[in-house]
């Protein structure tokens, strides 16, 4: 196993109930780093798995592959719930300068891990994995409702960052970025968009990285009606975060121009006025 002085690449994998898929991930993350092409040392990552208090074996699961020689580890929290603030959890407990978030259910393909890592770089603080890259089609397997539900919320985003695809979650953030991001939102459902906008990482630090969403094999699909809604007050709350001075800005516009309006209307039926 790596020695913490050696480990620059961290991937954090937010979890519950995921157990089914920790050893396929874990696995194929390190088979693809092992590549002789990799363009990232195996040796120098480590995995993070942040699980929220699943119960379900992942604990054991983890030390199995710790004893078969994987940097893998896992974070129990019993206390706190929610994916974006276990994806907080994880870049904390971080011992690399590049860090990369990525879902437990497979459909973040692991082998695009060591690409993702190694596009991070000083000049290169976010990398995001998009599906509206050139070649890929979009969510392909996904039944209609899924795509027309990722779409809109795309599109809703758009105001707030350049990035192609800030809802794909598989996402990474140079350390130092991470740390200048204040009041992040952990109950939001988007963490990578929290980040862009609080992180204030500029359109010319993003790179993107072009994937296809594989298809879950195990637990169950995490959106639902409540999903949604927090998305949308997510969304909100960005918006304010981001145009707030904007927004003063346009309402005391809109006062002085009705105040000299006003003033216009009462000078012109003042009597001096209607004697001239």
């Amino acid at each position: 196993m790596a020695s913490q002085q050696s480990i620059q690449y961290s991937v954090v994998v937010p979890a519950y109930r995921e157990n089914g898929n920790i050893r396929p991930l874990v696995t194929r993350i390190f088979a693809a780093l092992r590549r002789i092409d990799s363009p990232v040392p195996a040796e120098q990552t480590e995995i993070i798995i942040v699980d929220d208090n699943s119960r379900d074996g992942s604990v054991e699961n983890v030390q199995s592959l710790q004893q078969e020689g994987y940097n893998v580890r896992i974070v129990v929290r019993t206390t706190e719930r929610g994916l974006s603030s276990a994806v907080v959890r994880g870049f904390q407990e971080s011992r690399g300068d590049n860090m990369l978030c990525m879902d437990a259910d497979l459909q973040h393909p692991p082998e695009y891990v060591p690409t993702m890592l190694a596009s991070l770089s000083p000049t290169h603080t976010f990398v995001l994995g998009t599906r509206y890259g050139k070649g890929v089609e979009m969510d392909k397997d996904w039944p209609m409702y899924r795509r027309i539900i990722s779409s809109g919320a795309r599109l809703l985003a758009l105001p707030l960052t350049t990035a192609s695809d800030p809802m794909s979650g598989f996402f990474g953030i140079r350390k130092e970025s991470f740390l200048k991001a204040k009041t992040l939102n952990s109950q939001g459902f988007k963490i990578a968009l929290d980040l862009l906008i609080k992180s204030h990482i500029p359109p010319y630090a993003i790179a993107e990285v072009p994937f296809s969403f594989g298809v879950r094999s195990e637990g169950e699909s995490k959106l639902t009606g409540k999903v949604m809604i927090k998305y949308l007050e997510q969304l909100a709350e960005l918006y304010w975060y981001k145009f707030s001075a904007l927004v003063v800005f346009i309402i005391f516009f809109l006062f002085i121009a009705f105040f000299l309006l006003l003033r216009t209307w009462f000078g012109s039926l003042s009597p001096d006025a209607q004697n001239k």
